[in-house]
């Protein structure tokens, strides 16, 4: 078997079911040791894919999210530029907007998200479903974060304010890959069963070769690599460490800044309760109504329930009387005929 590239294996992987994640790396490693005279850099290669490691299940179902609904992370990712330029403008107006647009975008994407889970075979709880929101949420704040929620290789969930940068350590699998948007889609690898090897012919590539197309440019957290620029048009995920801009807003500012989203986000949030609260009170006076309506309901039921059993009483004293009328009239029937024969009799009999 042609040599195949770690990223592309990767890419395979961490697109399959979750439950299908063990046993399709093993069988992946095993794939690289098929030829009758593997070689050291094969056994190399298979080694580093058994080290791959395994997603939370938040982390995957944002990994769905990035292979197969990637546009709702671009509309994640393009508002967090905006967001972070407002920031730093301290443009409190444009916040507010922006915030509640991220609220409804977030919560687009964690429906993307349920949905693109489910499609593999499992549904994510309320738990997990916050904290695929919480990743997301990082994304906007951060531009490392961006990058590593949209390489679809995620591994746990992030947490960003928007004033520190994100925490990505051991955040990626691979992180030198290039995005989920970037790479090849893969196909295969969500046909391939469980324990299945991974097709032979996605992702291959020779040696060095492979590995210079997949790291990119410069080597990441120290990383042996090539020292080539990458291709121009290949992307390039920086999300272990990546280089913030230089000069970086002062902390004071960032924090400021993050003042400034919060503020925005409070004042759209005391928007939001005054609406509900509203619908509240109309909810509140129209099942005040509806409860008038049945206390109402209720004693009319009771007032015909009571006239019911009054029927019924009387209903049962007229037919115990209707019987004994009825027996009455039958003894009194019996009674009549019996004289009608005694006077038949009487008329034919002589006179004494």
């Amino acid at each position: 078997m042609a040599e195949r590239g770690l990223a592309g294996i990767a890419a395979e992987l961490y697109a399959l079911p979750f439950d299908d994640f063990v046993a399709g790396r093993n069988a992946a490693a095993k794939a690289l040791l098929a030829e009758t005279a593997p070689t050291p850099e094969l056994r190399a290669r298979a080694a580093e894919v058994r080290a791959l490691p395994k997603p939370s299940v938040g982390a995957w179902a944002v990994n769905m999210l990035a292979w197969q609904q990637p546009a709702a992370l671009h509309g994640l990712v393009d508002l967090g530029r905006t967001m972070r330029q407002a920031q730093n403008d301290l443009d409190a107006a444009a916040l507010r907007t922006l915030a509640r647009e991220r609220r409804t975008l977030l919560a687009a994407a964690v429906d993307a998200a349920r949905a693109a889970a489910a499609q593999r075979g499992r549904k994510i709880s309320g738990t997990v479903a916050a904290e695929v929101e919480q990743t997301l949420r990082a994304a906007t704040a951060d531009e490392g974060a961006a990058a590593a929620v949209g390489s679809g290789r995620l591994l746990r969930a992030l947490a960003g304010d928007g004033v520190d940068v994100v925490d990505l350590d051991g955040a990626v699998a691979v992180p030198d890959a290039p995005p989920a948007a970037a790479a090849a889609p893969p196909a295969a690898a969500a046909s391939t069963p469980a324990g299945s090897p991974p097709p032979a012919g996605r992702g291959k590539t020779s040696g060095a070769a492979g590995r210079s197309r997949t790291a990119g440019a410069a080597p990441v957290s120290g990383k042996p690599g090539s020292t080539t620029p990458p291709p121009t048009g290949e992307p390039r995920l920086r999300a272990v460490r990546p280089e913030r801009p230089a000069p970086s807003p002062t902390v004071r500012k960032r924090a400021e800044a993050a003042l400034q989203e919060a503020q925005a986000a409070a004042e759209a949030s005391a928007e939001e309760a005054a609406r509900t609260a509203g619908e509240r009170e109309d909810a509140e006076g129209a099942a005040a109504a509806l409860a008038e309506e049945v206390s109402r309901l209720r004693q009319e039921l009771s007032r015909t329930e009571y006239e019911l059993r009054r029927a019924r009483k009387q209903l049962d004293h007229t037919s115990a009387t209707a019987q004994q009328a009825g027996r009455a009239a039958a003894k009194d029937r019996r009674r009549e005929e019996l004289a009608r024969q005694r006077v038949l009799r009487l008329g034919n009999t002589p006179d004494r």
